[in-house]
């Protein structure tokens, strides 16, 4: 009677610790401790007659200027900036090339945050009348090794790190009031 009584109370606890983790998962706040976008100019989905001399991107707090990266590709999948981008306190920026050809042009930023960390995006607008520039380099197209963002293996291997832990620590708890109970 006693062993049946202590598998269940296993049981119990491990489905606890389960259930603890997959509700902290769901029920967990995004966190929004790094920088993000205010507005930009143009903003983002505008429509313009005309192509702007520069377009700039401001974020909610000030940004290192170290590796500060913003670029602008045409529909033409060539680049329009020219030069490289600056960053005044919250604001990103770069120069334009007068613009070529009509349709989306889409600025893709990355850029370090107050506390260190990257930040990457982008932003579109439309061109409604072509215009007569000249286009900088065409953009390479390089496959992405996938490598996006966090790898999830070491989450995995944690948690069953943490639940193996736990069992053991329970089944060591169980043994020892079996033992005393004897």
């Amino acid at each position: 009677m006693r062993g049946r009584r202590s598998w269940r109370t296993v049981v119990a606890v491990v489905v606890g610790m389960l259930l603890t983790g997959v509700i902290g998962a769901v029920a967990a706040p995004i966190a929004s401790a790094h920088s993000r976008v205010e507005s930009s100019d143009p903003a983002d989905g505008a429509t313009v007659q005309t192509g702007p001399q520069q377009v700039s991107i401001t974020f909610n707090e000030p940004l290192q200027e170290s590796f500060a990266v913003l670029t602008v590709v045409g529909p033409d999948d060539h680049y329009w900036q020219d030069g490289t981008a600056t960053v005044t306190g919250p604001r990103l920026s770069v120069p334009l090339r007068e613009l070529g050809p009509a349709g989306t042009y889409t600025l893709n930023y990355r850029v370090t945050s107050a506390d260190g960390h990257p930040v990457e995006g982008k932003r579109t607008f439309e061109l409604a009348t072509a215009g007569t520039g000249t286009p900088g380099p065409a953009v390479e197209n390089t496959a992405s090794g996938g490598g996006d963002g966090l790898p999830l293996w070491p989450f995995i291997v944690g948690a069953i790190v943490v639940l193996a832990g736990g069992l053991g620590v329970v089944l060591w708890l169980t043994r020892r009031t079996d033992k005393r109970s004897s």
